[in-house]
């Protein structure tokens, strides 16, 4: 079975275009086999993007790390922000590029593990990670952001209870200053973390 999180090559392509509104922004988005929420908008994103705190986006960075698909980061466009999209998953690259091309949007998407390609500092780092990568590469995407967030900077990310929310709250208050549980809904934990 091929994951999300790895490229396969051999994986039949079956291109969908998803549309979604949020806070009355309407946008869309491609997806495919081999990329997470391969048919919609999967509950957590869109938990995530419905509780999202933000100050005016004017000259604001904004990084969606393990883009998938590209909804987080296309919505940060729509709103205004400087973004910055990444993944290590080609298929996922190639179809957030056709969504930010399509839509005139301007956005820059390229290809990395976690960091490894990643040199900036940025005002919101936002994702939901990959959970079923493991816990070594899911630590290293969430407990990294603080060394590419900007002064007063926020990661906001969504994990699911049942996927070790409780416990992963707990680890992030040994890394960052600033830990909130800004929302648990229907299972799923809007985690907030910052350096004050």
């Amino acid at each position: 079975m091929a994951h999300y999180f790895t490229n396969d090559e051999n994986l039949k392509s079956e291109i969908r275009k998803v549309s979604v509104v949020i806070h009355s922004i309407g946008y869309y988005f491609y997806t495919d086999n081999g990329v997470f929420s391969k048919n919609k908008l999967d509950a957590g994103t869109e938990l995530l993007l419905n509780t999202f705190k933000y100050t005016y986006p004017q000259e604001k960075t904004f990084l969606d790390i393990g883009c998938g698909c590209g909804a987080i980061g296309i919505y940060a466009s729509l709103l205004g922000f400087t973004v910055d999209m990444s993944d290590v998953n080609k298929r996922a690259i190639h179809l957030s590029k056709m969504s930010i091309k399509e839509q005139n949007l301007n956005a820059n998407v390229f290809l990395s593990d976690a960091y490894e390609n990643i040199d900036k500092k940025y005002d919101y780092i936002v994702s939901n990670p990959p959970i079923r990568v493991g816990k070594k590469k899911l630590y290293e995407i969430i407990m990294y952001a603080k060394d590419h967030l900007k002064e007063n900077g926020e990661l906001w990310i969504v994990v699911r209870k049942k996927q070790g929310a409780d416990s992963l709250v707990k680890d992030m208050k040994e890394v960052y200053k600033l830990v909130e549980v800004v929302l648990k809904k229907k299972g799923y934990y809007i985690i907030m973390a910052k350096e004050v």
